[in-house]
């Protein structure tokens, strides 16, 4: 059941690069879209069988694929995993509707789409440490020549830039399983959580380290987050919702599955300092925002403060607070695809992103009006608004860090004002106002525009009002996921603990 994930995306992307004859850039569209919804379909399938009462990995598969390297296809789905697989199918579909433009060489394109959701499910999926790091090198691959081939000006650099620094995150991450099963002694690669506990906790420390960068550049933290922008700008539109809705998470995910997970005596000991990390990548992301004039480099800083959360969320190690961290990670990736696919049509009917040309377009008769309301509703979203799916998040986040790390939780609520402050100008400058003489008499904006941004703008606001559509299927999983983690508000003392280790 779980492989159909990956199989129908890489059918997908086989049949639209490989089908004999001439197909429409069109017609390559209309069999995306319907790929596309078929894995949306599934996927909202496995969510109704789905017991979400059990911590466990449910519709498991296994099959010794290269018995001689102890590498295994395994596959499971738990709370952790069931709601990205959601988001991945949904923006998939949302980023395939979104490019009703025409495009040079559709079919390898839309085969590129395929494949790069096909490797995303996979990682969330993954059960054994190479079968993840195979997938997730294999959405690198897709994603560079979506970045090189259909992005901007600039877009070799920054292809090359995004490169390079997943390429480094994955050899850290192949380090880090290798020194796990070495040190362990285990004679596979498959997932163990308690596979750390008999190492000494130096060693346990050391592999953590290793993970946190891994991931570090890929959520991306500062300060390993410079390739971000670059790609963002560069990169079309539907690729931005893919890149900054689904792609992120494959690092925060990997923090908790692979972080947390599998160290937890090691996580206890390192929390101050990534819940103080978290707080200098939310605070860098919203000042940074605030000095921009390109309205989508500012939507792709607030995604480097607003990822922040996440680390804060899952350094406390509470239930609430892993229940929040996972809730950030569907907050944010809803509300920042929303925002991209608005910021990308402003920039296509207006052929500008620069807030000091920009002004006014909530204009009725000559701006876009039902684009900048839609802009607002993302907006008060993001800077956490009740009513809508941001302030849930933020609040679990908050309400979850702030008995472990009060100063920290403080200082992260700082970065939502500033992220008020930073929204506000962009809505100010862009929206309000008279209408710019430089984008007056703006081209009239379609359905296809605004069918994708309004579906997420919908969900932002219902899962806003019941959270516990979400809340419900990762409780479970986080809770369990606690078990042999030490309690982080009395690891005060690292020479206690390591104490404490040396005599265990």
């Amino acid at each position: 059941m779980l492989s159909l994930l990956i199989l129908i995306p890489l059918v997908a992307a086989v049949l639209i690069g490989f089908w004999p004859g001439s197909l429409s850039a069109a017609r390559t569209r209309q069999i995306g879209l319907i790929f596309a919804a078929g894995i949306f379909v599934w996927t909202l399938f496995l969510t109704a069988k789905f017991d979400v009462t059990l911590p466990v990995m449910q519709f498991e598969e296994s099959l010794n694929w290269i018995p001689a390297l102890g590498l295994t296809y395994s596959l499971g789905m738990d709370g952790l995993s069931l709601p990205l697989l959601i988001l991945n199918g949904l923006l998939t579909w949302v980023a395939i509707f979104s490019s009703y433009e025409p495009v040079n060489r559709p079919r390898f394109y839309y085969s590129l789409l395929f494949l790069l959701n096909a490797g995303v499910a996979g990682a969330f999926l993954a059960q054994d440490y190479l079968l993840f790091f195979l997938f997730y090198e294999l959405e690198l691959i897709p994603l560079y020549f979506l970045i090189a081939i259909w992005g901007g000006q600039r877009r070799g650099y920054a292809a090359i830039k995004f490169l390079l620094y997943t390429a480094v995150s994955g050899i850290l991450i192949l380090a880090a399983f290798l020194g796990l099963v070495l040190l362990s002694g285990a004679s596979t690669f498959a997932y163990n959580p308690v596979l750390s506990a008999a190492l000494p906790l130096t060693n346990q420390v050391i592999l953590l380290a290793v993970i946190l960068v891994a991931f570090g550049i890929k959520i991306p933290l500062v300060p390993f987050h410079t390739w971000l922008p670059d790609a963002h700008v560069e990169a079309s539109t539907p690729i931005s919702v893919l890149l900054a809705g689904v792609l992120l998470k494959l690092g925060t995910y990997g923090l908790l599955r692979f972080g947390l997970g599998l160290f937890p005596d090691a996580w206890a000991y390192l929390a101050p300092w990534l819940a103080s990390w978290a707080v200098v990548s939310v605070l860098y992301g919203a000042f940074t925002a605030i000095a921009q004039t390109d309205m989508k480099k500012m939507v792709a800083y607030s995604s480097i403060g607003h990822m922040g959360y996440i680390l804060l969320s899952a350094a406390s190690a509470t239930p609430i607070g892993l229940v929040g961290a996972v809730f950030q990670m569907i907050s944010h990736g809803l509300i920042s695809a929303l925002l991209f696919l608005l910021v990308g049509v402003v920039y296509k009917k207006a052929g500008t992103r620069d807030l000091d040309v920009l002004k006014g377009l909530l204009n009725p008769e000559r701006g876009l009006p039902v684009v900048g309301s839609l802009m607002i509703l993302g907006v008060m979203a993001s800077a956490g608004i009740p009513g809508m799916v941001g302030f849930i998040a933020e609040f679990l986040v908050f309400r979850g860090s702030f008995g472990v790390f009060p100063i920290q939780t403080l200082l992260a609520m700082v970065g939502t004002g500033l992220t008020a402050v930073y929204f506000l100008l962009l809505t100010n400058r862009a929206f309000f106002g008279r209408l710019s003489e430089t984008v007056i008499n703006l081209p009239q904006v379609r359905w296809l525009d605004r069918i994708p941004a309004i579906i997420l703008s919908v969900i932002i606001v219902v899962l806003g009002i019941q959270p516990s559509w979400v809340v419900r299927w990762t409780e479970a999983t986080t809770t369990a996921m606690l078990t042999n983690v030490p309690a982080i508000a009395q690891v005060v003392d690292s020479e206690d603990f390591k104490t404490a280790d040396t005599r265990r």
